[in-house]
């Protein structure tokens, strides 16, 4: 009697194990930034991956339509729990909550922007601060180009605060915030290290402190505890300013849902505006970017929108948001 040989696994089959198997450990990999974000865990290698939330969770959704597509179904399984995960760890960063405004108060438009040292195109810079028609502009990272033509810039804010020039070696840069309505008081800079412009800026709502901000890159790219010890400075600041609601923005070289926004909401007691679409880096589509130019507010202020601009030619978009008297 013959022997029965035991049938050979087909090519396609193996593949489809592998194609399984390869899609799953990314998913799983993707899963780790949720968790990351999810953790409230501050240490920097968990950090860094807390960032990326936004962006992983999108590329996650694609790959896991394909694997639908393709029939992969244990992968699609994996691939929807890694997307379940990573929304709800992104969810707080795109829908944080905007406050209940005051019926009849008043609205201020604030325009907020790292246009980049390295940017000439003040053409640029200047069509998006027009189209905009704020009535606060904020600007880190304003270089010597912007600087020799700053009332083709700024034109219609005659009303200037400016940090003083720093050289870096990514460029010579400044921070500015200018007003249609006077600057009441520019806040002191005291020598620690925090390249922040802040001024008190006479508004319809009334006097609001306002804070142009550019913390410093994040670990790997610079020393660990470098933007934990700035926004400890700026909440020095903070408690240094006229009792007034306050408004603080810029780049700030961190999503609102990682270490530096749980810093910003303990310490300062500031609420981030929404995180979604990003603003860095421009030259990928919004959806696809990450939120570090964050735009802050105090409680007693009510977020009523918050937008892109349109572009500068720098390598992050500009964000427009409009505020109004929170209800007690």
């Amino acid at each position: 009697m013959p022997l029965v040989q035991p049938q050979s696994l087909s090519l396609p089959l193996i593949l489809r194990w592998a194609a399984n198997a390869v899609a799953i450990c990314g998913f799983l990999g993707a899963a780790s930034f949720g968790l990351a974000a999810l953790s409230g865990i501050g240490h920097r290698w968990v950090d860094i991956l807390a960032q990326f939330t936004a962006p992983v969770l999108m590329a996650a959704l694609i790959a896991a339509l394909a694997c639908l597509i393709l029939r992969l179904w244990p992968a699609a399984v994996a691939g929807g729990l890694a997307c379940l995960v990573l929304a709800v760890a992104v969810w707080p960063q795109w829908a944080p909550p905007k406050g209940r405004p005051q019926a009849g108060a008043p609205v201020v438009r604030v325009y907020s922007a790292n246009v980049w040292a390295l940017n000439t195109d003040v053409a640029a810079m200047a069509r998006s601060i027009a189209a905009a028609d704020a009535d606060v502009v904020i600007l880190v990272e304003f270089g010597d180009a912007p600087a020799a033509r700053i009332d083709q810039v700024l034109a219609g804010y005659p009303h200037r605060a400016l940090l003083g020039r720093i050289d870096r070696p990514s460029g010579p840069a400044r921070s500015v915030i200018a007003s249609r309505r006077p600057i009441l008081r520019q806040l002191p800079d005291p020598p620690d290290g925090l390249s922040t412009v802040g001024a008190v800026v006479d508004t319809a709502l009334g006097p609001i402190t306002v804070f142009g901000v550019h913390l410093t890159r994040p670990w790997p790219f610079q020393y660990q505890w470098g933007q934990i010890t700035q926004v400890m400075a700026l909440d020095a600041r903070r408690r240094a300013a006229p009792d007034h609601p306050v408004i603080a923005a810029g780049d700030f070289n961190s999503v609102s849902t990682a270490r530096i926004g749980r810093q910003m909401k303990t310490d300062l007691g500031l609420v981030p505006a929404p995180g979604w679409p990003g603003t860095w880096p421009s030259r990928l589509p919004a959806f696809l970017g990450i939120t570090i130019d964050q735009v802050w507010r105090s409680p007693d202020l009510a977020l009523l929108s918050r937008r892109l601009g349109e572009p500068t030619g720098s390598d992050h978009r500009p964000v427009v948001t409009e505020f109004t008297r929170a209800a007690e």
